[in-house]
């Protein structure tokens, strides 16, 4: 190759994060609405019988299909799916920040609004049931943070031979936030708490 084959090649390159064709991605909604004059956050619990997550709390949404046109629009007809109304009903739709989770996802969060509860019918195999929390709450009550700690632990056929002090290479150790709310007898964890931390903290700080 030459310098203009390279330069070329470079110029039409359009950079993402190395590895993430390995990831699964996904979209979100964190829906808001109107209740009793104040606005709130619906939140999911998955139905029992589902294989990921069983009787969790989750936000609206799933994986990105490869019909659907953006992240966006992913997040719109998943929640229009799991929660049985028209996506015309989720209203002034706008992303947050993406997640890389450790466990090969991007998640794609997005914030709406929903027009009306009173429409809302979930899909009762994806939904056990819906609740709402105040929005005030969570800018009332922090989230208790754990740390969860992972080991890398190489394959037994690792070429340790290969690399500076064999099997006793420093491996560097990594560690998870894991986030927690909870509100009445709802526990909000995991992703979903991270999530919902980093919009409250948008709402606060920005």
């Amino acid at each position: 190759m030459n310098n203009k084959e390279i330069l070329a090649k470079i110029k039409q390159h359009t950079p993402s994060f190395l590895g993430h064709e390995q990831f699964s991605k996904y979209s979100v909604l964190v829906p808001l609405l109107h209740v009793n004059g104040s606005v709130h956050i619906l939140f999911e619990i998955r139905a029992d019988n589902l294989r990921r997550q069983p009787g969790e709390i989750c936000f609206p949404g799933g994986k990105i299909d490869a019909e659907d046109k953006s992240e966006k629009f992913a997040a719109i007809r998943e929640t229009s799916e799991e929660l049985g109304i028209a996506s015309t009903m989720i209203e002034d739709v706008y992303p947050l920040d993406f997640l890389l989770s450790p466990f090969g996802m991007i998640v794609y969060p997005y914030v709406g609004f929903l027009t009306d509860l009173e429409s809302v019918q979930p899909n009762q195999s994806e939904v056990k049931e819906i609740f709402t929390v105040p929005l005030s709450y969570f800018h009332k009550n922090e989230p208790k943070i754990y740390k969860v700690h992972s080991k890398l632990e190489p394959e037994p056929s690792f070429p340790f031979e290969l690399i500076p002090g064999g099997k006793n290479y420093n491996w560097r150790t990594r560690q998870i936030d894991e986030y927690f709310y909870l509100y009445e007898d709802k526990v909000i964890w995991g992703l979903t708490a991270r999530i919902l931390s980093h919009f409250i903290d948008v709402m606060k700080h920005r």
